[in-house]
């Protein structure tokens, strides 16, 4: 891994924060938050939740600015100069990346329960009214005639996830039989017509600019999009079989306590865990492990076989290696 100067950090984090949304208030303090592309509208609503919370527990106002992208991407603008006080990313890999630099603790997935995911979620399919190519699982997805959009699995955790969870259904339905895993895992990366760089960008493509037959995003994000642009127009399906997407949080120890912010980094991120908090991440489209809200939306969730990338893959990093390290499968399976 390359380590980038400690000093060379602070330099860059004018350039970095330039596209940064503005705080909601005039404050003493600022909290920044690096996330992943989709997750804007989640932090839009409970952003001003906690900072209500803040005020009436500890009576101080402060602000709080987000930062979206590509999980791995956002990683890296940490590692150039980005001074984010906390992340909240889709994917294992993207806060390891950090501790590995020394940004985060090494521990950092015991800081918190559920190794440090509150939330959690799978991949699914969204397809057009009737759904006119038939698609009911990842057995579909390899036909002839069927575009799919979905992130570039280099540049996104959603796209990573889209990825092993193909490859897990087709391990499961070809008994690991590895030339069949990968003639299907070629059909399906041969159907892609759009690999955009994070799953917000894989959203508009699929909506606004009308290509594909099927987008695969998060379960959370599918959902919230036939919420938001009609539930008669679009079809949301969860297949039998996928796999389960953590979504990791950590301070970022460093930029955390050069910015002051240790005590208020480390409370936002408990406050994830709050109950009101995992009805809101519920309400999202988000499945949470607080026992009573988890039964009070239990039939917003359909029953689905969540497959582990420590189960099927050796772990994460054994995935990057193996598929989506330059010259890996990813880039012998897309070499028709």
């Amino acid at each position: 891994m390359i380590r980038h100067s400690r000093l060379a950090r602070p330099l860059l984090a004018i350039a970095l924060g330039a596209g940064l949304a503005a705080p909601a208030m005039a404050a003493e303090r600022e909290l920044l938050n690096s996330s992943y592309d989709v997750a804007r509208e989640l932090f839009a609503a409970i952003n001003p939740e906690f900072i209500a919370h803040w005020k009436e527990t500890q009576g101080e106002e402060i602000a709080i600015q987000q930062s979206h992208g590509g999980s791995s991407a956002q990683a890296r603008s940490i590692l150039q100069g980005l001074r984010a006080d906390v992340v909240t990313f889709n994917q294992v890999t993207d806060v390891q990346v950090l501790a590995d630099d020394g940004l985060v603790a090494e521990d950092w997935q015991q800081a918190l329960p559920n190794n440090a995911s509150p939330y959690y979620s799978t991949t699914a399919f969204l397809v057009r009214k009737g759904n006119p190519k038939g698609i009911d699982g990842w057995e579909d997805l390899d036909d002839e005639g069927v575009e799919i959009v979905f992130p570039n699995p280099k540049t996104s955790g959603n796209g990573r996830y889209t990825y092993l969870a193909a490859w897990g259904f087709a391990e499961h339905q070809f008994d690991g039989d590895e030339e069949q895993i990968q003639a299907f895992m070629r059909d399906f990366l041969g159907n892609v017509v759009v690999f955009d760089t994070g799953g917000r960008g894989a959203t508009t493509s699929f909506i606004e600019r009308g290509i594909g037959d099927v987008l695969i995003s998060f379960e959370s994000e599918v959902n919230n999009i036939r919420g938001e642009y009609g539930s008669d127009d679009y079809e949301v399906i969860v297949p039998p079989v996928s796999i389960l997407a953590e979504f990791p949080v950590a301070v970022v120890e460093e930029n955390a306590e050069r910015n002051g912010n240790q005590e208020l980094a480390r409370a936002y991120l408990e406050y994830l865990y709050a109950e009101e908090t995992q009805r809101l991440l519920a309400g999202f489209n988000y499945r949470v492990h607080d026992e009573a809200v988890v039964e009070e939306f239990a039939e917003q969730f359909p029953e689905t076989e969540l497959l582990k990338v420590e189960e099927v893959f050796g772990g994460w990093d054994a995935a990057m290696e193996t598929h989506f390290a330059s010259g890996g499968l990813l880039d012998q399976l897309q070499r028709r």
